[in-house]
């Protein structure tokens, strides 16, 4: 209980960057925001909240563009819904129905203009408490399981102080894709997936690769954070990267560490690891996975005779 404790009191708002027009599932998303498109029967930013939830949080900060309104919508409770799932006898339906808005307090803020992943986090601090010293980030195009690196990250956080950053070990030749860690052990650590972060490099070639380290979308992010996307200078397209004010605190000294998470991550923000998501998600759920498996064996089987 203890360790728990501890947990708790890491962070208490989590924010999720929101703004995206989800380009890359049209024309599903010229009325569905992306991040509802649903993980089997949940949406993505509903098993994000949980995964938040679980860690601690009480709060969702949602970053969102103007006119974007469905996203947080879904976090409101739906009194006609529920007395009409009640009186059917639809118990299970009705849960699931009441589940997203008990899981925390949900609020938004507008990010006004597309200009970034740092942009978007610094229109957070205006919403957060002044003894508010972390916050957590989710990227809602992660879905990173099983859950429980956020109260890893958080436990990091409470023995090194600073920022802490998640990660997963990728192949060789997808480094190019990703954000990828200049990193160095900490002597005198047991977890051997906890590393000091030395600087990031974005999507390099594999021989300019420092590591195999990714970024994987879950930040603990000191407020200091706030102070660095200020003095950053906008990059490409006039954007602020949140990768440029991490690298100014490790110039300037501030402690920045890595987790690496050993379990699964999907890419939910394009089409292909979106599908790669679901049949994960329902093969290890009971309700789907059995029927699942068979259907997949026998369809691969025959896709093998061709």
């Amino acid at each position: 209980m203890e360790g728990k404790a501890i947990v708790h009191t890491a962070f208490r708002t989590a924010v999720v960057p929101a703004a995206g027009m989800g380009t890359r599932f049209l024309p599903a998303t010229k009325t569905v925001p992306k991040e509802l498109l649903p993980v089997v029967d949940t949406p993505g930013i509903e098993l994000v909240a949980g995964e938040a939830a679980d860690s601690g949080a009480s709060r969702l900060l949602i970053v969102t563009a103007p006119g974007k309104h469905g996203v947080v919508s879904h976090f409101v409770e739906d009194l006609a819904l529920e007395s009409h799932l009640a009186a059917k006898g639809k118990h299970t339906l009705l849960e699931k129905v009441r589940k997203s808005s008990s899981l925390l307090n949900v609020e938004s803020v507008i990010q006004d203009r597309p200009l970034g992943l740092g942009h978007a986090v610094g229109c957070a601090e205006q919403s957060l408490a002044d003894d508010e010293d972390v916050i957590a980030v989710l990227l809602p195009d992660d879905l990173v399981q099983p859950a429980g690196i956020l109260e890893t990250m958080s436990r990091v956080r409470a023995e090194r102080g600073g920022t802490v950053l998640c990660a997963i070990d990728v192949p060789k030749a997808q480094v190019s894709s990703y954000g990828v860690f200049h990193v160095e052990e900490v002597p005198g650590v047991a977890q051997a997936d906890v590393m000091k972060v030395l600087g990031m490099v974005e999507k390099p070639l594999l021989a300019d690769a420092p590591s195999t380290l990714a970024a994987a979308g879950r930040y603990l992010l000191d407020r200091q954070i706030f102070d660095a996307l200020r003095r950053i200078k906008p990059g490409a397209g006039g954007e602020l990267q949140l990768t440029d004010a991490i690298a100014l605190l490790i110039e300037e000294g501030h402690p920045v560490h890595v987790v690496v998470h050993r379990g699964t991550r999907h890419d939910l923000g394009n089409p292909g690891g979106y599908l790669r998501a679901a049949i994960d998600t329902a093969l290890n759920g009971d309700e789907y996975g059995p029927e699942l498996r068979k259907w997949l064996t026998n369809r691969l089987e025959l896709s093998g005779d061709k």
